[in-house]
C-alpha cells in the first residue's frame, strides 16, 4: 500500500508540474509597451554600473561566458555537456550566473532522476522573484518527495506557497503538491484542510485544470473520519 501511495504522489507531482512551464511562457509573452525614455536612462545606468562592476569583478564576464557555453550545449541537445558546464560555473563562482547555473543543473539532474544531486543544487540556490523563486522551491519539494523525505518536501512546498502569494496560477498548484504528500503520510485531516482552502480561495482552479477538487476533499474527509 505504501508503494502505491508513493507512486501516486510522484504521478500527481509530475502532472501538476506540467502547468508551470507553459504558464511561465504566457507571462513572458504578455510583456509589452515599455516606456522608451526609461529604457534609454536604464541603458546608460547599466553601462556605467557594468563598466565599474566589470573592473571590480573580473570573474563576472568569465562566468557569463561559461554559462553561455552551457546554454548553447543545452540548445543543441548536449544535455550531459551542458550539465558539466553548469556545475562548473556553480562550483567556481558566487555571482548571478552561478545562481542560474545551480538552477539549470538542478533541472537537468531532476530530469535524469538524480534527485539527491538536484536537491543539493537547489539548496545552494537563492530563490527570488514571484515566478522562478517559488517554482524552484516546488522543484526542491519534488526532489524530496522522490527521496521520501516528506517533512522536508512539505517545508519546501510551504515556502513555494508563501512566495507565490495570492497568485491564482501557482499557489494552488503548490498546495496540490503539499496535499499529495500529506496523503502519502496519511495525514488526511491536514490534506482535507488544503483542499478546502483551494476550494474556498481558488474556486476556478479545479475547473480550469480539469481537477475535481470536491472529489479529493471528500476522499480526504472520509479517510479522516469526518
Amino acid at each position: 500500500m505504501a508503494k502505491k501511495q508513493d507512486q501516486g504522489a510522484r504521478t500527481t507531482l509530475e502532472e501538476v508540474n506540467d502547468s508551470l512551464s507553459s504558464a511561465a511562457q504566457r507571462i513572458e509573452d504578455n510583456k509589452k509597451y515599455i516606456n522608451w525614455a526609461l529604457i534609454a536612462i536604464a541603458v546608460l545606468v547599466l553601462l556605467a554600473v557594468g563598466y565599474i562592476y566589470g573592473i571590480r569583478n573580473p570573474n563576472l564576464q568569465k562566468a557569463k561566458d561559461q554559462i553561455g557555453k552551457a546554454d548553447l550545449e543545452l540548445m543543441q541537445g548536449n544535455q550531459d555537456e551542458a550539465l558539466k558546464d553548469y556545475e562548473k560555473v556553480a562550483s567556481e563562482f558566487g555571482n548571478k550566473p552561478a545562481e542560474r547555473a545551480h538552477l539549470n543543473a538542478a533541472i537537468i539532474l531532476y530530469q535524469k532522476g538524480e534527485y539527491e544531486k538536484a536537491a543539493k543544487h537547489l539548496e545552494d540556490y537563492s530563490p527570488a522573484g514571484n515566478l522562478i523563486g517559488p517554482a524552484s522551491q516546488s522543484l526542491l519539494g519534488d526532489c524530496y518527495v522522490n527521496l521520501k523525505k516528506y517533512d522536508q518536501a512539505i517545508a519546501a512546498f510551504d515556502k513555494a506557497i508563501s512566495m507565490a502569494g495570492d497568485n491564482e496560477a501557482y499557489a494552488p498548484v503548490f498546495m496540490m503538491k503539499k496535499a499529495t504528500v500529506l496523503h502519502a503520510q496519511k495525514k488526511y485531516a491536514d490534506e482535507a484542510a488544503i483542499f478546502q482552502t483551494i476550494k474556498d480561495n481558488y474556486p476556478v482552479f479545479g475547473q480550469s485544470n480539469g481537477i475535481n477538487i470536491d472529489k479529493y476533499l471528500e476522499r480526504a474527509n472520509a479517510l479522516a473520519g469526518k
